[in-house]
Order: structure tokens, then sequence, then C-alpha cells
């Protein structure tokens, strides 16, 4: 009986104790409690399938990603507890066991020989450092374990634990380290690395693996032979991975769609998370398409890249200079959103406008020829000139006068209402109205504008917005450039454009573009689902002599399409209505481009007559003849005025070919007396005689 009376005794003694301990440690709580505050961290930006575009430092100059127990490698966890707390899943922050034989330990061998530390008592340390090594201080470490465990569960305070832990440096967190160290984030570790990440937090300036790579790989080894001895992992893959040498430096972040992530920032500072819809394996392969291509074009050279989803306005990749930190190429300046002239990269939509309204087909006749549009002469890009030919060779080739005969008529006031409907307005001069100049680049325009805009031709006419946050919704009813039958007219002709020496065929269509002095390059195209836009130039708007969009920015576009990873779509098929006819079969007043202003008959010519001016009416003209006609010598034609093509005719027998210049060549049979004439393309003709000896 009397034993018994004093075990309840001594029970009650001890409830009584725990309810006092209990009380106490709810007051201490209450007054001190533990500094859990939302956490200081980098910010990111990911790409739309949450992989890491790029990463900013904290206020505080430090690394700290973000760690998420989901995304880490099971091996990399189950190691750290392991090797740190292996009670960690069923103490309450406080290891009584670890304790005791740390005691046991030191009372017999008269110095430390291991820890108790638990990752409760080591995040307790994180979140409030101190320089002090003292009973003291670990005492306090233990109630401020206790109190984080009542707080938070296991799994938050291991990804608390990992989103602080020290790595070297100013890395902190598991994330960080692994991507400094290794390059990878860390559900992708081998059992090398994440054993190295296992050993760096209890010493991360010691065993710093850029500053001192045998300690480091020291320190690996043992946590690997203790991992093996615990039964974590087997014994044979111990040597193996023993045997892997230590990264012996350091790896940048990642800083891929640079300009972007900044922007993203910009416009959200208080964000710690920013979801792209870039497609981080696009984006790496354009920025080293970009990279590459400027090395090879030359010094202070950029290059700036769009990728767009047409159908959606999702941007997979956006390119804004040839290297972010090439300060010899100015690569901070985003030349995707800067204002350039657009050279000939608009003449698809003037040529679209022209379908549209019924004013052309593809294989209509138009004059390239110097023309006059109240004052504004428009000169081709080489000073030549090829006469008559169909609209579609006119925008194949690019002809500057036959686009501005075409937007004369349609309007360049038309044009630019239907850019700015679709949300890519040109900039002019101040004051100024839309001219026919901006036909040919006479309007300040965006990369990032000019892919919108192509985007509704590779839609069916709808113009998507460009988006980049993957918050942002798409427009429910988006604004049309052009008619699915226009567009589909325009894609027919573009996708027969030779692609750039060297490139093979794409199934894409696409358009180039030169700016004035050669400033600027472009390249513009599009499948049926995906659009590419490239700019190449100087940032500082310099001239490059022999830059052009055909030769700069269009095998870049062919080879950015290749490795871009979008795959290819093919055009879409003709919508209703969208034929292409051949020349012959096309209705009279459609044969031949014509104003159409009053009192012009479609098809009359506003040029003067042809009229030969070599060799002249009457002219005796010596060409060392001699009987039968026997090496004679050509005789030299020339003309002025007339529309190409020129059948000539010589002694009313035409000569065997039709010449699209105004010089030709005629051989004689014999002296004598000689009538030449001459029949242009509308049937006017010239006459002379001349005497040949």
């Amino acid at each position: 009986m009397k034993r018994l009376r004093t075990v309840l005794v001594c029970g009650c003694a001890l409830v009584a104790m725990g309810i006092a301990a209990g009380v106490a440690l709810d007051r201490l709580d209450k007054a001190y409690p533990p500094p859990l505050a939302k956490l200081s961290l980098s910010q990111e930006v990911i790409d739309r399938d949450g992989a890491l575009l790029r990463a900013y430092a904290a206020p505080d100059g430090r690394w700290r990603l973000q760690a998420r127990i989901d995304t880490l490698d099971p091996q990399f966890l189950a190691m750290l507890v392991a090797y740190e707390d292996k009670r960690f899943w069923s103490h309450s922050g406080v290891d009584l066991r670890a304790i005791a034989r740390a005691a046991f330990q030191l009372a017999t061998s008269g110095h430390i020989v291991s820890g108790a530390s638990t990752l409760s008592m080591q995040l307790a340390r994180l979140i409030e450092p101190r320089e002090e090594r003292s009973f003291g201080a670990k005492l306090r470490q233990m109630a401020r374990a206790l109190q984080i465990e009542r707080r938070l569960s296991k799994r938050e305070i291991l990804e608390r634990y990992l989103t602080l832990a020290p790595y070297g440096g100013n890395l902190e967190g598991i994330r960080a380290a692994s991507l400094a160290w290794f390059g990878k984030e860390p559900h992708k570790l081998g059992l090398a690395e994440a054993a190295l990440l296992v050993a760096l937090p209890q010493s991360p300036e010691a065993r710093r693996p850029d500053r001192h790579p045998k300690i480091a790989k020291a320190a690996r080894d043992r946590v690997l032979s203790r991992m093996a001895s615990a039964g974590v992992i087997i014994e044979s893959e111990v040597e193996r991975a023993s045997e892997t040498k230590v990264m012996a430096r350091r790896l940048q972040m990642p800083a891929f769609a640079a300009h972007l992530a900044d922007a993203a920032l910009k416009a959200e500072p208080d964000k710690t998370r920013h979801e792209l819809f870039i497609r981080r394996s696009a984006q790496a392969n354009l920025e080293a398409v970009a990279a590459d291509a400027a090395r090879r074009i030359g010094p202070r050279i950029s290059v700036a890249m769009i990728l767009s989803d047409a159908a959606t306005g999702e941007v997979l990749a956006r390119v804004g200079s040839a290297g972010y930190f090439d300060a010899r190429r100015a690569g901070w300046i985003d030349m995707s959103v800067a204002q350039r002239s657009p050279g000939s990269t608009l003449k698809p939509f003037i040529y679209g406008l022209a379908f549209e309204e019924g004013l052309a087909m593809q294989e209509t006749m138009i004059e390239d020829r110097p023309g006059n549009f109240s004052g504004y002469r428009p000169r081709n890009f080489d000073l030549a000139y090829q006469g008559d030919v169909s609209v579609r060779t006119a925008l194949q080739m690019s002809l500057n006068v036959p686009a501005i005969r075409l937007l004369d008529a349609v309007g360049p006031v038309r044009l630019v209402s239907r850019m700015r409907q679709a949300g890519a307005e040109p900039i002019l001069p101040p004051g100024e109205t839309p001219g026919l100049a901006i036909g040919l680049g006479g309007a300040g325009m965006t990369l990032e504008g000019l892919v919108q805009l192509y985007g509704g031709l590779a839609n069916r006419g709808r113009v998507r917005p460009l988006r980049y946050l993957a918050a942002s919704e798409a427009l429910p009813n988006p604004p049309t450039i052009l008619t699915p039958q226009a567009t589909w007219q325009v894609a027919d002709i573009l996708s027969g454009v030779t692609p750039p020496e060297g490139a093979p065929r794409l199934g894409i269509a696409y358009k180039t573009g030169t700016s004035y002095g050669y400033r600027d390059a472009w390249a513009v195209g599009y499948d049926g689902r995906h659009v590419l836009g490239v700019w190449v130039g100087r940032p500082d708007g310099g001239s490059v002599p022999g830059l052009t969009g055909y030769m700069a920015a269009a095998p870049i576009l062919f080879e950015g399409f290749a490795r871009s990873g979008a795959g290819l779509t093919p055009l879409p098929s003709a919508p209703a209505g969208a034929v292409r006819l051949a020349a012959s079969e096309l209705p009279f007043p459609m044969r031949r481009f014509s104003l159409g202003s009053p009192g012009h008959m479609a098809g009359a010519p506003t040029e003067p007559a042809p009229e030969i001016v070599f060799p002249p009416q009457g002219a005796r003209i010596d060409l060392g003849l001699r009987s039968g006609g026997v090496d004679s010598m050509p005789l030299a034609l020339k003309i002025n005025g007339g529309r190409a093509p020129f059948r000539w005719l010589a002694n009313g027998a035409p000569l065997p070919d039709t010449f699209r210049r105004r010089t030709a060549s005629w051989v004689p049979d014999g002296g004598g007396a000689s009538t030449l004439t001459v029949i242009d393309a509308a049937g006017r003709s010239a006459t002379v005689q001349v005497f040949l000896e």
C-alpha cells in the first residue's frame, strides 16, 4: 500500500510538472513567438511548364528561392533526414535520445563527439542567427524548435529549412545551390550531387566546391558512406558516386527571356513568382540562334526575335537582343519593342486590301516603272524596273512601285486604320497624316507589332493580341485585319518566295524588309499556327552597309523555325471563294490593274508612247556590211517611253524574242534600206526607216 501511495504521489507530481511546463511554454510562446513572418525571397520568372527562366537576388543580396517538397528529389530528402535528423518525422522538435547520446559522449570523452540538433533546431538558428555557441544558445534553439513544431507541419519545417540553409557565398536554399553548383533544379540531382548538398550546410564556406574542391569531395564521400551504412543507398552505388568529380566552379543563375522578365517584375514588383507563356526550350534555342547570327554578321549587331502562337496570341519566345549581358552590342536594350522603320514588311497588307476590294488578283498585270504620285516618286530597291509584271511577281520580288500603286488605290488611311484596329499602330511623325511612304517603311513599327499583325495572316484574318503573362485572358472577339479570302491569297503568294541560300523549304510564308540606309533588316514568317519575326541591326540606329532582310534576317528566320521546336503546321487551305486563276481565266477588267479614276478606261496606258531614239529616222549607218551580209555587225536599238514588254520588227519580220529593257540589238541579213518598228505592251508603235551599209 505504501509503495502504491508513493507511485501515485510521484505520478501526480509528474503530471503537475507537465501541466506547469505546458502552461509555462504556452505563456512563453505567446510572449515570445518565433519570427516566422513571410520570408524575403528571390523573385523568379517561370515558363508555361514551371521551369525557371530567370531569378533575381533577394533585397539582401542573397539567392533565396522557395523550396517545395513535391519538386525535390526523394532520394535527397531521405539522405538529408537520415544524415541530419533521423527521427525528424517522429519527435516534437527536440530529440531527447540524441541529446542523451551526445551528453554521454561528452562526459566520457571530454569533447563533443556528435551533435543533437534537429532540423527544427537548425531552422530556429537560421531564423534567429547568433554568433555565440553555448549551452544557453542551444537551450534557446530547443525552445524555439518546440514553438516552431506547434505552428508548422513537418513538411513546412522541411521546406523552410531547405529555403534558408546556407550553401556557400550568398547561396541559400537547396534550389539556389543546385542551380549554382550543378545548373539544374533539385529534382534532377544525381546521387553524388545530392550527397554534396547534404554535406554543404554543415560548413558551407569551408566546403565550397569552387574554393575547396578536395574538402568538398571528402565531405560528400563521408555522406555517401554513412548513407550506405544506414541502408539509405546500396553499397555498389557509393563507389560509383565517389568517383565523380566535384564541380570546381559556380554557374550563373538562369537568365532566359531577360528583357521580358524585367518587364514582368516592373509591372508587378511585389509579386514573388511570375508565370509566362514562354516555352523555355524554344527561348533557349532562339537566344542561341540570335547570338550566333550576330557574331557572324558583325560587331555591334544585335538580333531580336519573337515566336507566337497565332491562334491564341501566346508568346512562346521573345529574344530582345543578341545577348542581354553583351555590352558591346548594347544587349540591355530590348529591340523587340523598339520603334524602327519596317521597310517592306507592310506590303502584304497592302496587297491583301487590294485583293479584298477586288482591285486585283494574283495574275493581274501591274506596272513597275517610275511614277509620280503627287510629288512622291518611289524607286525600287535595286533602282531597276521590270516593266509589266503580275501582282504575284510584284509581291514576291518586293517591288516598290507596284506596291505604291496599290496603296494609292486602297488609301494609306485605310491601311493604318486596319492596323490600328488590329492593335499595332504605326508611329508617324508628329502632326503628319498617313501617306504613301508608309508602304515602304515611312513609319515607326515594333517587331512585337509586326508579329501581331502577321498573326492575323496565319489565323485567317483574326488578330490575337500578343500575350505574355499566363494569367492573362484571350479576347473573346479578336479584331480582323483582312478577310479569310484575302489572307489566303497573300499566304499563297508568300509561300512561293524562294528561301535564302542554303535554307531548306519549310512550307512557310514569309516576307523580308530593309529600311532606308541599311539600318534595319527584317524577316517575318508563318505557318498555319506560328509566327516568327526577326529584326537585325544596330541598337543605336547606325547604318550597316549591305545589311538586307533577305541576306541577313531571312536565314535567321529559317534557322529559328527549324530550331524552335514548335513544329510546322501546314498553311490553311483555301476558304470558300478563294481561288487562283491563270491570267487567261481572269475577267477582262482584272487583267490589268487600273486606278479606276473617272474617265480612265481599264488598261489604258498612262505613260508616253514608245519612241525610237536609235537609230534615228533617215540615218545612214555603217555596219561594215559586205555582199550577202557575211560578218555583219549587230545594230543597237534603243527606245524611250512605252510599256514593257516590247516587240521589235525588222522589215516586217518579228525578232525572235520580246524585250523588257529599252535596249535591244539586231543583226541584219543584208544592206540597204530597212524599216524598224517597235510595239509596246499597250499596242502602241513607233517606226523608223534607215539605210544600212
